[in-house]
């Protein structure tokens, strides 16, 4: 089959922004429903570049904290607390600690891992880590443990809680949604309430977690793929855009009803969801009409 036309796009970028915040894996859609519709696997590449447009819909939703957090970072880095490397940290002794300066060394930490296993296994996230028998695995394993975590989290942690520590351990789990199937947002609230987080701190912070890492991994690929685009079975540049505006739109409006639902209900119905989604990866790659490697468009 020929490469991926305007509906195509139109649909993997509905499907982007309906998924990418919730606990679902949006590159696990992504990677099955493209080559339900194209038979090629759309690629890692064409994924991280249109998460740029879920990513932007939580830049806009974030804005006012993502303001604070420069703002106030900025102002303890250049000594307004004090001159020690306490102070400029945001955590001046003898005195309250800035939570929004201390929030972008948080998340610079919690950045550090995505960003070393991404280049470490690059080759592997983009090739055999995107085999449907080891995404439908993965969807059931990682479903499950977010419903235990669930379970047996404390829920008494907000993001003012957050350390150093913790910090790392978010984005370690953060870095385990390099493979399809696991959900970034998924992993990381998993580990939040393994931590004891609020099923609300965990996806308010999973949420400004991803924004350099999604950014930077979206726009690597958008400027080394640059020149590709279009060529063969690739996804044309038009495409491409009208995907990411889409999943902008859809993103947005899904990251305002999702934090509604985790502040009130459980993860059970999306832990359901992905086993059953697993069952039909199955069900289609013994009928043959998945492969479990398919051809990546290029």
């Amino acid at each position: 089959m020929t490469g991926l036309g305007a509906g195509a796009a139109l649909l993997l970028g509905l499907i982007q922004g309906l998924t990418e915040f919730l606990p679902v894996s949006s590159s696990a859609h992504i990677r099955i429903v493209s080559e339900l519709l194209t038979g090629h696997d759309a690629g890692a590449a064409f994924t991280a570049v249109i998460q740029l447009g879920t990513e932007s819909a939580v830049v806009l939703y974030f804005r006012r904290d993502i303001a604070r957090i420069c703002t106030h970072w900025w102002r303890a880095v250049r000594g307004d607390l004090g001159t020690d490397w306490r102070s400029r940290v945001g955590a001046p002794v003898g005195a309250p600690a800035d939570h929004d300066a201390l929030m972008a060394w948080f998340i610079t930490i919690g950045t550090i891992p995505v960003v070393v296993l991404g280049v470490l296994f690059k080759d592997a996230i983009e090739g055999p880590l995107r085999n449907l028998w080891l995404v439908a695995t993965v969807l059931v394993v990682f479903g499950l443990l977010l419903g235990w975590a669930d379970n047996v989290g404390a829920k008494r942690r907000s993001v003012e809680d957050l350390t150093p520590r913790h910090a790392a351990w978010f984005g370690l789990w953060q870095a385990l949604a390099l493979i399809p199937g696991v959900s970034r947002s998924g992993g990381t609230i998993t580990g939040g309430l393994l931590l004891g987080y609020t099923r609300t701190a965990a996806a308010r912070y999973s949420f400004l977690l991803a924004i350099p890492a999604v950014f930077g991994s979206g726009l690597f690929e958008l400027a080394t793929n640059f020149d590709q685009f279009g060529k063969g079975n690739t996804p044309g540049f038009g495409a491409t855009i009208l995907a990411t505006i889409v999943a902008f739109v859809v993103g947005y409006l899904v990251i305002i009803a999702f934090l509604k639902i985790v502040s009130t209900y459980s993860y059970w119905a999306f832990v359901w969801y992905r086993i059953g989604l697993a069952v039909l990866v199955v069900i289609l790659l013994v009928t043959g009409a998945l492969e479990a490697n398919a051809p990546v468009l290029n």
